[in-house]
């Protein structure tokens, strides 16, 4: 039997992964999945981004990787729940969701690139180019901040809201196969000679699997200020400004931190020796300080918060 679309027996494993990504983050020092998925990566293009008919062999790995992870986690669950073993389902999955989240890291990692800036501006582009895949040895600490900030809003999509759209979609299973597809895209879905044809399905499938995540994530962003504040400008302007991005996804979450903040993102960046160029998301040029710091940090909370809320309201009905 295939994962059901709503699930209620996730509610108690749901609820635990997210009491242990707020306590501990992620856990440092033990296995991980997405490290094992990344070295299985690493070890797929290695041997295959070579020669001819490289856009068929990414594709066919990426699709494989996929299927592979789906499978193998579907088929322990239900290994599991058809042996005396069954009562460990629920600690198992709690542990699952738990690796497939990462709300605390990334505040956290955000923290210290601004205060890493307080010390100095090294400090601050070594820090920031721990959770960034740009250049970061020429930026100035305002793009520092930006960086991060951008990095911020992004993986908010990537890290919280799309596991856990995906969780409810297709269960354990489809939620570790988001991590496997966002991961194979972190790796490989760069438009440099290496990566465009081997990395181009890679990219394609993770912008399928965030397309409504991201625009997801970005309305539960904005949905506070526009019920509580009456903000009803921000709606607008994320559309405008999402549509701008060079991502199909990224620029609707990074469009509704900028609307928030009243500050702008974007602008050409080095990716592995290469200019990028990235449009300007927003007009208001200013500099970003801790505080805006600390109010994206608050976004975040709240945004995933209402989506763990209503991912229970409808596990409950």
């Amino acid at each position: 039997m295939m994962p059901e679309l709503v699930n209620p027996e996730l509610v108690i494993p749901l609820l635990t992964a997210c009491l242990l990504d707020a306590a501990f983050g992620d856990p440092a020092g033990l296995p991980h999945p997405v490290v094992g998925f990344g070295r299985m990566i690493s070890w797929a293009e290695r041997r295959l981004n070579r020669g001819r008919h490289r856009k068929v062999k990414g594709a066919l790995m990426t699709l494989l990787l996929d299927a592979a992870v789906f499978f193998a986690a579907w088929g322990l669950l239900r290994l599991i729940g058809d042996s005396p073993l069954a009562y460990l389902n629920y600690p198992l999955s709690a542990i699952l969701i738990f690796y497939c989240l990462a709300g605390k890291t990334l505040i956290k990692e955000v923290r210290q690139v601004f205060l890493a800036l307080e010390r100095s501006l090294e400090d601050g582009r070594r820090q920031v180019a721990r959770i960034v895949g740009r250049d970061t040895s020429e930026l100035t600490a305002q793009e520092v901040r930006t960086a991060a900030l951008e990095t911020l809003a992004e993986n908010l999509s990537d890290g919280v809201i799309a596991p856990l759209f995906w969780l409810a979609i297709g269960g354990v299973p489809a939620m570790l196969t988001y991590k496997m597809v966002n991961t194979q895209d972190s790796m490989l879905g760069y438009r440099t000679p290496r990566y465009k044809d081997f990395g181009c399905w890679a990219a394609r499938i993770d912008d399928m699997a965030n397309y409504i995540p991201a625009r997801l994530t970005a309305l539960l962003m904005i949905l506070p200020y526009v019920l509580l504040r009456g903000d009803f400008s921000l709606p607008g302007f994320v559309w405008r400004n999402g549509r701008r991005h060079a991502s199909p996804n990224s620029g609707y979450p990074e469009a509704a931190l900028a609307g928030i903040l009243r500050c702008r993102f974007g602008g050409p960046h080095y990716y592995f020796g290469q200019l990028f160029y990235k449009p300007y998301i927003g007009a208001c040029h200013r500099p970003l300080s801790v505080g805006d710091m600390r109010r994206a940090v608050r976004v975040n909370r709240i945004t995933e918060f209402l989506a763990v809320l209503i991912l229970l309201i409808i596990y409950s009905l």
